[in-house]
């Protein structure tokens, strides 16, 4: 699979096996696993970019950086995407393992370590339990527009009480007991294999209300993907649409895109949700916890000012500015990607069967130059993906170089979903 085809419209998934953790456990039970603060520093904060509804902090590994990651409740150990590093970080010790995660495809080829040390803000660990993965295919960083190295989850969340505040771009971060009023409503967690489940309650047509166990994961991009239902695969909507969901450790992952009517979590109530069905075989089939119907993502999560209390398993939402945001599918059928040289360069990387972008003649591997006459060099993913979500009906014009030939493209967004 090559660069192009790695960008994804909706989100990843990812999932590191529990052998992978115990392995860690048995190999480097004698090592700190926690992140803590020098002297008496209780508290520190890091100010963090929102791209596509994920939270990019800067991070220091054995004192050099900083690099961007992925701040995921959705990992266990630290996973290192880009090896482009590697050299920079000085590891010797890496143990070869072959790792089967979500979507259709063989097994890839990683690496273990316990000889790296993270920092973020005034805070560190030393050992903390890593997985490199020996090719990058996940692609973060033409998923995300910026250079990407990896992904940092559970072990930052278990030493801390974490606020992601949505509003300010802001994760503030203290030691658990730190005394501190939180702001929000109380949304009871179970850590399971690292990490954090709640219960909400589901409205469909088809079935009813429904009460569902779901992995809270902020670093998948969508609303909430519903995977099973009484260990069969979650029911698909009538009123749905195929679609390229993302992409996981083996590989792509497909299925189906619709509507959640509502959504309760707690006392919120959310509606006309977008929702994704994955393919059983490619998901369900190959999560480790067998009793959950699926995944909540930062498509719901970045509308609350969030915190996170592992050692009391406690969230807190406080909804913000964006709660009452639209769910939007996108309207156009394109699948944008980045390659960064100098200058960035917007690419389409898919173009799903029927949809606008197909009837106008856009064709995989098109350049984008411009939107609307704006040239891309002065846009970001998030004003890119703003625009082709921005109204049934709108008429957009791309400018795009197609092998040397400059074309001029109408498509004109519709709302599938």
């Amino acid at each position: 699979m090559n660069s192009r085809m790695r960008a994804v419209n909706f989100f990843f998934f990812k999932v590191i096996p529990l052998s992978i953790i115990f392995g860690f456990c048995c190999l480097y039970s004698l090592k700190a696993q926690q992140f803590s603060f020098n002297g008496t520093r209780t508290k520190n904060a890091v100010n963090f970019n929102l791209i596509r509804n994920l939270v990019i902090i800067p991070i220091y590994i054995n004192d050099k950086g900083p690099y961007n990651f992925i701040l995921d409740t959705g990992v266990g150990p630290l996973v290192i995407t880009d090896t482009t590093i590697i050299n920079d970080l000085r590891l010797s010790d890496l143990r070869p393992i072959k790792i089967t995660g979500l979507g259709k495809g063989i097994e890839i080829d990683a690496f273990l370590t316990n000889q790296v040390s993270a920092r973020v803000g005034k805070a560190s660990i030393d050992y903390i339990p890593t997985a490199i993965l020996k090719t990058d295919i996940l692609g973060l960083s033409n998923y995300m527009g910026v250079k990407v190295y990896g992904l940092l989850g559970y072990y930052f969340f278990n030493s801390f009480t974490v606020e992601i505040n949505y509003s300010s771009k802001r994760v503030v971060f203290s030691l658990p007991g730190t005394k501190k009023k939180i702001k929000g409503d109380i949304i009871p967690l179970q850590i399971i294999n690292n990490k954090p489940y709640i219960n909400v309650e589901l409205y469909t047509k088809e079935l009813g209300t429904i009460n569902a166990k779901v992995v809270v994961d902020n670093g998948a991009s969508h609303a909430i993907s519903l995977e099973t239902l009484n260990e069969k695969p979650f029911p698909v909507p009538l009123n749905s649409i195929p679609a390229n969901l993302g992409i996981g450790l083996s590989g792509p992952i497909s299925g189906n895109v619709g509507r959640i009517p509502k959504i309760r979590i707690g006392n919120f109530e959310l509606k006309e949700v977008i929702s994704s069905y994955p393919i059983y075989n490619d998901v369900a089939a190959k999560t480790l916890f067998l009793n959950r119907n699926g995944n909540l993502g930062a498509d719901i999560l970045s509308r609350f000012n969030t915190t996170f209390d592992y050692t009391n398993e406690i969230m807190y939402l406080k909804q913000n500015p964006t709660y009452k945001r639209p769910f939007e599918h996108d309207m156009s059928g394109i699948e944008v990607y980045v390659e960064e040289d100098a200058t960035k360069h917007y690419f389409i990387s898919r173009i799903e069967p029927n949809s606008p972008a197909e009837i106008a003649g856009i064709r995989e591997g098109d350049e984008i130059l411009s939107i609307n006459f704006t040239n891309t060099k002065t846009l970001n993913l998030n004003d890119i993906t703003k625009t082709l979500r921005s109204g049934d009906g709108r008429g957009i014009f791309l400018s795009i170089n197609r092998n040397g030939e400059l074309l001029i493209k109408l498509i004109k967004l519709k709302k599938r979903i």
